[in-house]
Protein backbone atom coordinates (compact mmCIF):
# COMPACT_ATOMS: atom_id res chain seq x y z
CA UNK A 1 0.00 0.00 0.00
CA UNK A 2 2.53 2.39 0.88
CA UNK A 3 4.20 1.63 -2.64
CA UNK A 4 1.09 1.92 -4.41
CA UNK A 5 -1.31 4.42 -2.90
CA UNK A 6 -1.28 8.31 -3.69
CA UNK A 7 -1.22 11.29 -1.22
CA UNK A 8 -4.86 13.00 -2.63
CA UNK A 9 -4.63 16.91 -2.40
CA UNK A 10 -7.09 19.50 -1.77
CA UNK A 11 -7.61 22.38 -4.91
CA UNK A 12 -4.48 24.49 -3.31
CA UNK A 13 -2.41 21.38 -3.78
CA UNK A 14 -2.34 20.62 0.33
CA UNK A 15 -2.73 16.67 1.34
CA UNK A 16 -5.57 15.89 2.68
CA UNK A 17 -5.83 11.98 2.25
CA UNK A 18 -4.42 8.95 0.67
CA UNK A 19 -5.91 6.75 -2.37
CA UNK A 20 -5.71 3.71 -4.24
CA UNK A 21 -5.57 3.94 -7.93
CA UNK A 22 -4.23 0.71 -9.47
CA UNK A 23 -3.82 2.02 -13.05
CA UNK A 24 -1.55 4.78 -11.80
CA UNK A 25 0.29 2.78 -9.99
CA UNK A 26 1.85 1.22 -12.78
CA UNK A 27 3.68 4.74 -13.70
CA UNK A 28 7.09 5.20 -12.71
CA UNK A 29 8.57 8.17 -11.28
CA UNK A 30 11.05 10.69 -12.89
CA UNK A 31 12.92 13.74 -11.39
CA UNK A 32 12.29 15.34 -14.15
CA UNK A 33 8.58 14.09 -15.54
CA UNK A 34 6.88 14.51 -18.49
CA UNK A 35 3.11 13.92 -16.24
CA UNK A 36 1.78 15.10 -13.28
CA UNK A 37 -1.02 14.51 -11.33
CA UNK A 38 -3.74 16.40 -9.69
CA UNK A 39 -7.09 16.02 -8.38
CA UNK A 40 -10.32 16.88 -8.69
CA UNK A 41 -12.03 16.05 -6.09
CA UNK A 42 -11.44 12.29 -5.42
CA UNK A 43 -10.82 11.79 -9.07
CA UNK A 44 -7.30 11.57 -9.96
CA UNK A 45 -6.45 13.13 -13.36
CA UNK A 46 -2.87 12.46 -15.20
CA UNK A 47 -1.67 15.56 -17.32
CA UNK A 48 0.94 15.44 -19.66
CA UNK A 49 2.78 18.72 -18.67
CA UNK A 50 5.68 18.49 -22.38
CA UNK A 51 5.39 16.85 -25.51
CA UNK A 52 6.09 13.38 -25.41
CA UNK A 53 7.40 11.22 -28.32
CA UNK A 54 5.90 8.51 -29.71
CA UNK A 55 6.96 5.01 -27.52
CA UNK A 56 7.64 7.57 -24.59
CA UNK A 57 7.31 6.49 -21.44
CA UNK A 58 4.83 7.80 -19.13
CA UNK A 59 6.43 8.98 -15.98
CA UNK A 60 5.30 11.08 -12.95
CA UNK A 61 7.51 12.78 -10.14
CA UNK A 62 6.44 10.48 -6.81
CA UNK A 63 8.01 13.32 -4.57
CA UNK A 64 8.23 16.62 -3.15
CA UNK A 65 10.44 18.40 -5.72
CA UNK A 66 11.18 20.85 -3.29
CA UNK A 67 14.38 17.66 -2.21
CA UNK A 68 17.75 17.70 -2.91
CA UNK A 69 19.14 14.41 -4.57
CA UNK A 70 20.32 13.35 -2.06
CA UNK A 71 16.89 13.86 0.03
CA UNK A 72 15.11 12.59 -3.12
CA UNK A 73 17.51 9.31 -3.35
CA UNK A 74 17.26 8.48 0.27
CA UNK A 75 13.01 8.57 0.18
CA UNK A 76 13.39 6.55 -3.13
CA UNK A 77 15.03 3.82 -1.35
CA UNK A 78 13.15 3.69 1.87
CA UNK A 79 9.67 3.77 0.01
CA UNK A 80 9.93 2.81 -3.27
CA UNK A 81 12.90 0.28 -2.66
CA UNK A 82 15.15 1.47 -5.90
CA UNK A 83 18.18 3.68 -6.46
CA UNK A 84 17.45 6.38 -8.98
CA UNK A 85 20.17 7.30 -11.33
CA UNK A 86 18.16 9.91 -13.46
CA UNK A 87 20.28 12.92 -14.81
CA UNK A 88 18.54 14.96 -11.81
CA UNK A 89 20.29 13.20 -9.38
CA UNK A 90 23.47 12.52 -10.94
CA UNK A 91 24.35 15.94 -11.55
CA UNK A 92 22.95 17.06 -8.36
CA UNK A 93 21.01 19.38 -10.23
CA UNK A 94 19.78 22.60 -8.18
CA UNK A 95 21.34 21.00 -5.07
CA UNK A 96 23.28 24.56 -5.22
CA UNK A 97 20.27 26.50 -5.29
CA UNK A 98 18.26 24.94 -2.86
CA UNK A 99 20.97 24.90 -0.14
CA UNK A 100 22.22 28.62 -0.75
CA UNK A 101 23.36 30.59 2.33
CA UNK A 102 25.29 29.22 5.94
CA UNK A 103 24.63 25.83 6.48
CA UNK A 104 24.67 25.88 10.00
CA UNK A 105 21.34 28.26 9.89
CA UNK A 106 19.35 26.23 7.50
CA UNK A 107 20.09 23.41 9.44
CA UNK A 108 18.69 25.36 12.36
CA UNK A 109 15.35 26.22 10.18
CA UNK A 110 15.20 22.57 8.58
CA UNK A 111 14.42 21.31 12.48
CA UNK A 112 12.47 24.23 13.23
CA UNK A 113 10.07 23.16 9.76
CA UNK A 114 9.31 19.94 11.71
CA UNK A 115 7.56 21.50 14.37
CA UNK A 116 6.15 24.54 12.14
CA UNK A 117 4.94 21.28 9.94
CA UNK A 118 3.33 19.74 12.76
CA UNK A 119 1.48 22.65 13.77
CA UNK A 120 0.40 22.84 10.26
CA UNK A 121 -1.37 19.30 10.56
CA UNK A 122 -3.07 20.59 13.39
CA UNK A 123 -4.46 24.00 12.17
CA UNK A 124 -2.69 25.59 15.16
CA UNK A 125 -2.36 28.65 12.66
CA UNK A 126 -1.19 31.30 15.31
CA UNK A 127 1.43 29.09 16.69
CA UNK A 128 2.11 28.38 12.97
CA UNK A 129 2.57 32.04 12.07
CA UNK A 130 4.66 33.17 15.10
CA UNK A 131 6.64 30.30 14.93
CA UNK A 132 7.37 31.25 10.74
CA UNK A 133 8.04 34.82 11.76
CA UNK A 134 10.47 34.17 14.70
CA UNK A 135 12.67 31.89 12.12
CA UNK A 136 12.25 34.72 8.93
CA UNK A 137 13.28 37.49 11.27
CA UNK A 138 15.94 35.87 13.19
CA UNK A 139 17.74 34.81 9.35
CA UNK A 140 16.50 37.79 7.64
CA UNK A 141 20.53 38.53 6.50
CA UNK A 142 21.48 35.06 6.74
CA UNK A 143 19.26 33.19 4.40
CA UNK A 144 18.28 33.61 1.21
CA UNK A 145 14.72 33.28 -0.12
CA UNK A 146 15.65 30.41 -2.78
CA UNK A 147 16.89 27.69 -0.19
CA UNK A 148 14.51 25.65 0.13
CA UNK A 149 13.65 25.66 4.08
CA UNK A 150 13.63 29.56 4.36
CA UNK A 151 11.20 28.64 1.13
CA UNK A 152 8.79 26.28 3.14
CA UNK A 153 8.92 28.45 6.34
CA UNK A 154 7.74 31.54 3.78
CA UNK A 155 5.12 29.27 2.09
CA UNK A 156 3.52 28.02 5.52
CA UNK A 157 3.34 31.81 6.46
CA UNK A 158 1.60 32.44 4.12
CA UNK A 159 -0.93 29.50 4.66
CA UNK A 160 -1.27 30.63 8.46
CA UNK A 161 -1.78 34.44 7.12
CA UNK A 162 -4.52 33.22 4.86
CA UNK A 163 -6.37 31.12 7.11
CA UNK A 164 -6.21 33.65 9.93
CA UNK A 165 -7.12 36.17 7.45
CA UNK A 166 -4.03 38.35 7.20
CA UNK A 167 -4.14 38.93 3.78
CA UNK A 168 -1.74 41.50 3.09
CA UNK A 169 0.80 40.10 5.36
CA UNK A 170 -0.08 36.99 3.05
CA UNK A 171 0.96 38.49 -0.06
CA UNK A 172 3.77 39.72 1.53
CA UNK A 173 5.25 35.96 1.58
CA UNK A 174 3.74 35.11 -1.27
CA UNK A 175 5.43 37.55 -3.17
CA UNK A 176 8.97 36.23 -1.47
CA UNK A 177 8.10 32.44 -2.87
CA UNK A 178 7.48 33.63 -6.57
CA UNK A 179 10.87 33.49 -7.74
CA UNK A 180 11.88 30.67 -5.69
CA UNK A 181 8.85 28.76 -7.49
CA UNK A 182 10.09 29.83 -10.93
CA UNK A 183 13.27 28.37 -10.59
CA UNK A 184 12.42 25.20 -9.27
CA UNK A 185 9.00 24.46 -10.66
CA UNK A 186 10.36 25.38 -14.47
CA UNK A 187 7.48 24.85 -16.92
CA UNK A 188 3.89 23.76 -16.49
CA UNK A 189 4.21 22.20 -13.11
CA UNK A 190 0.98 22.58 -11.00
CA UNK A 191 2.44 23.74 -7.70
CA UNK A 192 3.62 26.16 -9.38
CA UNK A 193 0.34 27.24 -11.08
CA UNK A 194 -1.59 27.20 -8.19
CA UNK A 195 0.93 29.31 -5.70
CA UNK A 196 0.65 31.93 -8.94
CA UNK A 197 -3.07 31.54 -8.83
CA UNK A 198 -2.89 32.19 -4.86
CA UNK A 199 -0.38 35.51 -5.13
CA UNK A 200 -2.72 36.51 -7.96
CA UNK A 201 -6.07 36.30 -5.87
CA UNK A 202 -4.70 38.26 -2.81
CA UNK A 203 -3.51 41.10 -5.45
CA UNK A 204 -7.09 41.15 -6.48
CA UNK A 205 -8.73 41.49 -3.39
CA UNK A 206 -5.86 44.73 -2.17
CA UNK A 207 -6.69 46.09 -5.55
CA UNK A 208 -3.40 46.03 -7.71
CA UNK A 209 -5.34 44.91 -10.41
CA UNK A 210 -2.62 45.48 -13.23
CA UNK A 211 -0.36 42.78 -11.04
CA UNK A 212 -3.05 40.43 -10.30
CA UNK A 213 -4.00 40.23 -14.19
CA UNK A 214 -0.56 39.55 -14.69
CA UNK A 215 -0.18 36.92 -12.26
CA UNK A 216 -3.56 35.41 -13.03
CA UNK A 217 -2.71 35.27 -16.69
CA UNK A 218 0.22 33.69 -16.19
CA UNK A 219 -1.50 30.99 -13.45
CA UNK A 220 -4.02 30.17 -16.43
CA UNK A 221 -1.62 29.08 -18.88
CA UNK A 222 0.44 27.21 -16.62
CA UNK A 223 -2.70 25.54 -15.35
CA UNK A 224 -4.80 24.70 -18.39
CA UNK A 225 -1.81 22.18 -19.25
CA UNK A 226 -1.66 20.98 -15.49
CA UNK A 227 -5.10 20.95 -15.26
CA UNK A 228 -7.21 21.22 -17.95
CA UNK A 229 -9.88 23.27 -19.19
CA UNK A 230 -12.64 21.19 -16.71
CA UNK A 231 -10.89 21.59 -14.13
CA UNK A 232 -12.92 23.42 -11.34
CA UNK A 233 -10.30 25.39 -10.24
CA UNK A 234 -9.81 26.60 -13.76
CA UNK A 235 -12.95 27.75 -13.34
CA UNK A 236 -12.22 29.48 -10.61
CA UNK A 237 -9.21 31.38 -11.89
CA UNK A 238 -11.21 32.22 -14.74
CA UNK A 239 -13.85 34.34 -13.06
CA UNK A 240 -11.53 35.91 -11.05
CA UNK A 241 -9.52 36.95 -14.48
CA UNK A 242 -13.24 38.16 -15.63
CA UNK A 243 -13.17 40.06 -11.92
CA UNK A 244 -9.83 41.59 -12.07
CA UNK A 245 -10.69 42.49 -16.15
CA UNK A 246 -13.72 44.24 -14.97
CA UNK A 247 -12.09 45.81 -12.43
CA UNK A 248 -9.40 47.55 -14.75
CA UNK A 249 -12.01 48.47 -17.16
CA UNK A 250 -13.84 50.36 -14.27
CA UNK A 251 -10.54 52.46 -13.08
Amino acid sequence: VICNAFTICNAEMQEVGVGLYPSMSLLNHSCDPNCSIVFNGPHLLLRAVRDIEAGEELTICYLDMLMTSEERRKQLRDQYCFECDCFRCQTQDKDADMLTGDEQVWKEVQESLKKIEELKAHWKWEQVLAMCQAVISSNAERLPDINIYQLKVLDCAMDACINLGLLEEALFYGIRTMEPYRIFFPGSHPVRGVQVMKVGKLQLHQGMFPQAMKNLRLAFDIMRVTHGREHSLIEDLILLLEECDANIRAS
